[in-house]
C-alpha cells in the first residue's frame, strides 16, 4: 500500500492536529482539519495557525486537490476557506453533514436561507468512495458515534481517524453532543481496529496533561492493546456504560457554540445583517 508523507501541525490552544498530507515534493495534497484562530472575549478571528500549512504546501510545491473535513468539529472553527483561497482544493467533508445541519439549525434557529443539504462544501464524500491524492488511493470510511456524520480518511496505510480514538492513554471521544451515539462509536472503532496492526493513525486532538508532550500519531496494534477505553477484550457493555457516565462529568467544549455555527457552513461565517456585522447566536438553557 503507498505510504503518503505527513506533516503535522498542532493547535496549541484547542490541542488539534491539522495535517498535510502529500505524495512527494512538487506533487499532490490534502490538508485535513485546519484551525482558524478565535478568540472568544473578542469575537476576532486570524489566520496565524492555518498560515502555517499554507507556507508548508508553498514550500513543497504543492498541489492541494483536497480540504477534508473529519467531522463539523465542536472544540475549533475551520480555516478551510480560507486554505482554498490561499493553495487550492476542493471543500469535503461526509454526507451525513446534513444529519448535522438539520440538528443545529434548529438549535439555533438560523435563517430560513440556510439550507439543510450540505451544499456550502464543494464535495459530499458517501461511506467507501474511493479517490485520488497523486499517486496515493484513498478511501472514506464512515466512524460515527461521536457525531452522526464523523469519517475517518484512509489515504495509502495512514488513517485519519478524526474524533473517534485518541492516544491510547487518553482513550475515546465523547458522544454526549446532538446525535452522538456510544453504541455507534464502539462499532466504528472495532472497524478501525480491524485494520492491519501496522495501519498508522492519526489524531484529529490529545489531551496529554502534564504526563508527556502532545501527540498525534500511533498504530492499530499500539490501539488494541493499551487503548484505556477499548483495549482487546472490552465489551460494547463495558465501553458503552464507562463512555456514557465519563460523558455526565464533562462540561460543552470552550467554543461549541462559535465552532458549530461556522463549521457546518464549510467555514463560512453566518450573514452579516443590516449593520453589516457578523454575529454568532448564544442559545440560553438549551444544550
Amino acid at each position: 500500500m503507498n505510504r503518503p508523507l505527513v506533516e503535522a501541525f498542532l493547535d496549541r490552544d484547542s490541542e488539534t492536529f491539522s495535517y498535510v498530507v502529500y505524495d512527494k515534493k512538487g506533487g499532490h495534497a490534502a490538508v485535513i482539519d485546519p484551525v482558524l484562530d478565535y478568540d472568544p472575549k473578542s469575537g476576532r478571528t486570524r489566520t496565524h495557525g492555518a498560515q502555517r500549512l499554507v507556507d508548508f504546501v508553498r514550500d513543497q510545491n504543492l498541489t492541494v486537490d483536497w480540504v477534508l473535513e473529519t467531522h463539523a468539529h465542536a472544540d475549533h472553527l475551520s480555516a478551510a476557506p480560507f486554505v482554498r483561497d490561499q493553495v487550492g482544493g476542493k471543500i469535503a467533508i461526509g454526507e451525513q453533514i446534513v444529519a448535522v445541519q438539520a440538528i443545529f439549525r434548529d438549535v439555533f434557529n438560523l435563517e430560513k436561507q440556510f439550507l439543510v443539504d450540505g451544499s456550502q462544501f464543494d464535495k459530499l464524500f458517501a461511506a467507501g468512495e474511493k479517490f485520488q491524492i497523486g499517486d496515493i488511493d484513498a478511501e472514506v470510511i464512515y466512524t460515527p458515534g461521536h457525531t452522526p456524520a464523523d469519517m475517518s480518511w484512509r489515504i495509502g496505510d495512514a488513517v485519519f481517524v478524526g474524533d473517534t480514538l485518541f492516544m491510547p492513554d487518553v482513550g475515546t471521544a465523547r458522544c454526549d453532543f446532538p446525535g452522538g451515539n456510544a453504541h455507534t462509536l464502539y462499532q466504528s472503532i472495532q472497524t478501525l481496529l480491524s485494520m492491519p496492526d501496522d495501519t498508522r493513525l492519526f489524531m484529529c486532538h490529545d489531551y496529554p496533561g502534564e504526563q508527556r508532550e502532545h501527540a498525534y500519531l500511533t498504530t492499530v496494534a499500539e490501539q488494541k492493546q493499551h487503548n484505556i477505553h477499548v483495549h482487546e477484550g472490552v465489551t460494547e457493555k463495558q465501553f458503552v456504560s464507562m463512555r456514557e457516565a465519563r460523558d455526565k462529568t464533562l462540561e460543552m467544549p470552550r467554543l461549541i457554540l462559535p465552532s458549530i455555527q461556522l463549521n457546518i457552513r464549510a467555514g463560512q461565517k453566518p450573514p452579516a445583517e443590516d449593520n453589516g456585522t457578523v454575529y454568532f447566536k448564544i442559545p440560553v438553557d438549551r444544550l
